[in-house]
């Protein structure tokens, strides 16, 4: 019998108790700002679920520029209300409505190279716009762990004390957007968190989807960086809601991803063994990778639910039975920061 994709990503994308217990106790509604990025829709869906789940009647509301109009009806469709608005424009973003809980996921990385104007000012201009604004709430601010330099394989990975070096003006604007909300997180004592994830996985996208795909085109698979930190989607959507109740002033830090350094050649085997191919390969693994230690994350809110045995199975499941997916590389292999 053939799996229903529909029924499996369900399954996935569910709230957890502890998640639930904490919104109990929550007050206010949730605004999430760039709820069209690429795993922000099912945020907003969490986060609307869990508040039913704890008999809680807090709003979600969800701004974008919504360039899909298809997006902002299914959002609509799941309780979720939505807000058409370009946040650089002063206008729009003064008409979002005041809310306790702020969510910021807005922000560019992609085709950064050439539009490294418009990069500095999502990136770092618009956060001191936001905070200006919502200078009454607490703000969970999505960062990256690109504002880290690359460490040994073997370090276990960069920690929220490891010194920053970013590479490349995607994230040097990343870390600029880190210091923007520091600032006005200390100018007006704004409760802050500044999380910083990498790599998310779901159906559709991420690190170990890439791999997975290469390995069913039998196409070979690049080692230079042989190694990476993944988490599944809606556990880093779980880390980030539960977030909120972490919010301080300065800003606390907050790493998060998954609790192994991944190869990418043991991945990529694992594909292959369940999808009946074999692994080809080119180049051989660097010395160092972009990883991201989560210990505190983990000591917070404990593991991620999913584990990278289970997300390769599911993937695997998704792919051979044909899955959508969203055609947005994680450029994970990047090494000099042109994205």
């Amino acid at each position: 019998m053939k799996p229903d994709l529909t029924q499996l990503e369900q399954q996935m994308k569910q709230p957890s108790d502890a998640l639930v217990n904490d919104f109990r106790e929550m007050e206010g509604d949730i605004l999430i700002l760039g709820v069209g990025g690429k795993m922000v829709p099912d945020l907003a869906r969490l986060a609307k679920e869990a508040l039913h789940r704890a008999c809680k009647t807090n709003e979600v509301i969800g701004a974008s520029r919504f360039s899909d109009n298809s997006l902002q009806q299914q959002l609509e469709a799941n309780g979720i209300q939505t807000i058409k608005a370009d946040l650089l424009d002063e206008k729009q973003l003064a008409q979002l409505p005041e809310v306790p809980n702020v969510l910021y996921l807005a922000g560019t990385k992609f085709g950064t190279t050439g539009r490294e104007s418009f990069t500095w000012a999502m990136n770092t201009y618009l956060p001191g716009r936001v905070a200006e604004k919502f200078r009454s709430s607490r703000i969970v601010a999505f960062s990256t762990g690109n504002v880290y330099p690359f460490v040994a394989v073997g370090s276990g990975g960069a920690t929220e004390t490891t010194a920053l070096e970013p590479v490349g003006e995607y994230a040097q604007s990343c870390l600029g957007r880190e210091r923007i909300f520091t600032h006005f997180s200390q100018k007006y004592q704004i409760p802050m968190v500044l999380y910083r994830l990498n790599y998310a996985v779901d159906f559709r996208y991420g690190v170990l989807l890439e791999i997975g795909k290469s390995v069913l085109e039998e196409r070979e698979v690049d080692l230079t960086t042989g190694h990476a930190n993944v988490i599944w989607q809606n556990d880093a959507n779980e880390y980030a809601l539960r977030s909120l109740q972490l919010c301080s002033t300065p800003p606390r830090i907050l790493n998060s991803t998954g609790p192994e350094t991944v190869s990418v050649r043991w991945a990529a085997q694992e594909f292959g063994k369940l999808l009946d191919k074999v692994a080809r390969f080119t180049g051989e693994e660097q010395p160092t990778a972009l990883l991201n230690n989560a210990a505190t994350a983990h000591r917070l809110f404990g593991y991620p639910k999913v584990s990278i045995q289970q997300m390769i199975e599911l993937l695997s499941t998704w792919l051979s039975e044909g899955g959508e997916l969203l055609q947005k590389p994680t450029h994970f292999q990047e090494r000099k920061g042109k994205f």
